[in-house]
């Protein structure tokens, strides 16, 4: 027979697979992301209203003007950043996993550049995971065969879901059981944490015997077995166990107390409530030491900028007890108590200053990433069972492992073919270069064509015609976006991985308002020149012109690509040669048949050598106010700390 007391979305597991099936919260590069494409719609609106505006203003054709100022709009769009994005973490992707990680979903390689916290499990990951059993004891902690036959029989014939310390009691010697079957089973949850199977031999009375953590087993019990005696749980006794229990839980061990009932008083079936009246029997030790080369790990996580922060279902003492062992340095301890008690407020801030996480249950693993989350971390977990699902789903990065529940795996954004802390270093650097030549992409792009169009935009109202027709002006974003296309391979110099990297909007518009301004400013020399001095005529002006944009835009790719002075930091091969070919391509054009179609004609030597001047000069006027832009940027953020 059976009770169902819940069905569908109202168990435990359809709880999960309900909070599954809803959209994942936004994670940091999605909302980078977002707010990025705010501040180019808002650039663009104004643009664009603005230009058409004057144009028409100044008597200048309708239709012409429109097309000029969409042709702007577009222009200032980074197009190729899709593909780009794309790429950058196809290529990604191909290298993580020829370094044994799975990725699941592409978007979140970006996420493991800007993680900052990671929250992983105890035991496996910082431990070896293969728990064995160090002590079978009495009370008075005297190893104790009965007390390791209770738990055996426990073991044996428990049925619910596979864990390591029933794993390491059957794996010990086996002792009599002989003539011993099941007769009913409680099975373990998350709220008890304990665990109770009834079990029956010929002459004896049926006897329950319960496993599980200590606090919760002496929740049930009222008497203690003291040698042959049976004695009353009183506060002396109560002293004593736990007294036991913080020595062993200071040295490490895992500490789970045995407790038995016997007699009529069971109930059948057999219900949590049986769980009263028990008699505690003793103690079983278990140990999982440390994994060599775990302090090494976390050193060298705490170097890349990653905050270590473990979550475990252990005691706070034996948590304790495993960080100072792998050498984490314990800013804080939490328990599971302590965070029922908090509201979301509290914890905003408590998760942020604590690392250490104990006796927590499943259910309040999301909540704490969620809280990180809240504070402004880009928030990674590592987590293996159908409880971690939810934690998975909401964290920034989610990663499981490849011997993981299915439900975990499928909720994860990577699954590690080893379940080793070391193997996420090469990830977060991996994740740090994609995001790092995401970034270059977006500061090349948004600085040259901000620039490019705040002159044109000013030029359309001194001059008598477009300074550059609509096509022109299409087929100086095509160019240039062609050699950002091998930005995915390029080289990253080592402080773009040094530390955690987001989208930071502000920094963006910054940039490129800075160098967009420094562009137009020798976008206006351009003019001047090509006006005044080499008296040029229409055709010869937007052809000068568009030469000048180009070449200069090809060049400031390698000058803003890299934070040192240029020809100190090694572009990758790709990029330089399709810098090289694009380059060549913009000044045959004007001699080629396509002159015509193109709207271009030749320009003589005088006003080749004229551009050629002003582009050595804009290369090195960026470079200078590079170095000035990222000097202002450090002490800005210096002060604000």
């Amino acid at each position: 027979r059976a009770l169902i007391v819940q069905t569908g979305s109202a168990t435990a597991f359809g709880q999960i697979a309900k909070r599954l099936a809803l959209r994942p919260p936004e994670t940091e590069f999605e909302h980078g992301i977002r707010r990025f494409g705010y501040l180019l719609t808002e650039v663009m609106l104004v643009l664009v209203l603005i230009v058409f505006a004057v144009n028409v203003f100044f008597h200048k054709p309708v239709l012409d003007s429109l097309l000029f100022s969409v042709a702007l709009a577009v222009g200032l769009t980074p197009q190729l950043l899709p593909a780009i994005i794309s790429i950058n973490l196809s290529k990604g992707s191909q290298t993580m996993a020829s370094h044994g990680v799975i990725v699941r979903r592409l978007e979140a390689i970006e996420n493991f550049g800007s993680m900052d916290v990671l929250c992983t499990d105890k035991t496996g990951t910082l431990t070896e995971g293969v728990v064995r059993l160090d002590g079978a004891l009495d009370v008075a902690g005297r190893p104790s065969d009965e007390v390791f036959r209770y738990a055996y029989l426990n073991a044996h014939f428990q049925t619910g879901l596979a864990n390591p310390l029933d794993e390491a009691i059957i794996t010990q010697a086996q002792p009599d059981i002989a003539g011993f079957s099941k007769v009913d089973e409680i099975p373990y949850d998350f709220v008890r944490k304990r665990l109770s199977v009834v079990v029956e031999a010929p002459g004896l009375a049926s006897l329950l015997i319960t496993k599980g953590a200590l606090e919760n087993v002496l929740a049930g019990c009222t008497q203690v077995q003291d040698g042959e005696t049976t004695l009353p749980l009183d506060e002396a006794h109560l002293a004593q166990i736990h007294r036991r229990y913080e020595e062993w839980s200071g040295q490490g061990f895992r500490v789970l107390g045995v407790a038995i009932g016997t007699g009529d008083s069971l109930s059948r079936p057999h219900t949590r409530g049986d769980e009263r009246d028990l008699t505690f029997v003793g103690f079983l030790l278990f140990f999982d030491p440390p994994k060599p080369g775990v302090q090494e790990t976390i050193a060298d996580l705490a170097g890349l900028g990653v905050q270590l922060k473990i979550i475990t279902g252990d005691n706070r003492l034996v948590a304790l007890h495993t960080a100072q062992a792998v050498g984490l340095d314990v800013t804080g301890v939490m328990s599971g108590r302590e965070l029922d008690k908090m509201p979301d407020e509290a914890l905003w801030q408590a998760a942020g200053h604590a690392n250490l996480f104990a006796e927590v249950d499943p259910n309040q693993k999301e909540r704490i990433v969620l809280a990180l989350k809240k504070t402004g971390h880009a928030v990674g977990y590592m987590g293996d069972g159908i409880n971690d699902a939810p934690a998975l789903h909401a964290a920034d990065v989610g990663i499981s492992v490849d011997k993981a529940v299915d439900v975990a795996k499928e909720a994860a954004d990577f699954v590690l073919l080893e379940r080793d802390l070391s193997i996420l270093h090469q990830g977060i650097v991996l994740g740090r270069t994609t995001f790092a030549n995401t970034l270059k992409y977006v500061f090349i792009t948004t600085s040259a064509n901000f620039g490019n169009m705040f002159s044109m935009a000013g030029a359309s109202l001194f001059l008598p015609y477009l300074p550059m027709l609509p096509m022109q002006i299409l087929l100086t974003n095509f160019l240039t976006d062609f050699p950002a296309m091998t930005i995915a391979g390029d080289s990253v110099d080592r402080e773009w991985i040094e530390q955690p990297r987001r989208w930071n909007v502000k920094f963006i518009r910054d940039f490129m308002v800075t160098f967009g301004i420094i562009s137009s400013v020798f976008d206006y020399l351009t003019f001047g020149a090509l006006l005044l001095v080499v008296r040029a005529t229409t055709d010869q002006f937007r052809t000068g012109w568009f030469l000048e944009s180009v070449l200069t835009e090809l060049l400031i790719l390698l000058v803003i690509r890299t934070r040192k002075p240029f020809f100190r930091s090694k572009p990758s091969k790709y990029l330089l040669i399709s810098a090289l070919i694009i380059a060549g391509v913009t000044l045959i054009l004007p001699y080629s048949p396509l002159s015509g179609i193109l709207g271009f004609t030749p320009l003589p030597i005088s006003s080749l050598l004229v551009l050629s001047a002003i582009t050595v000069l804009y290369v090195a006027a960026s470079e200078l106010a590079k170095r000035r832009f990222y000097r202002a940027t450090e002490h800005r953020l210096s002060t604000s700390r």
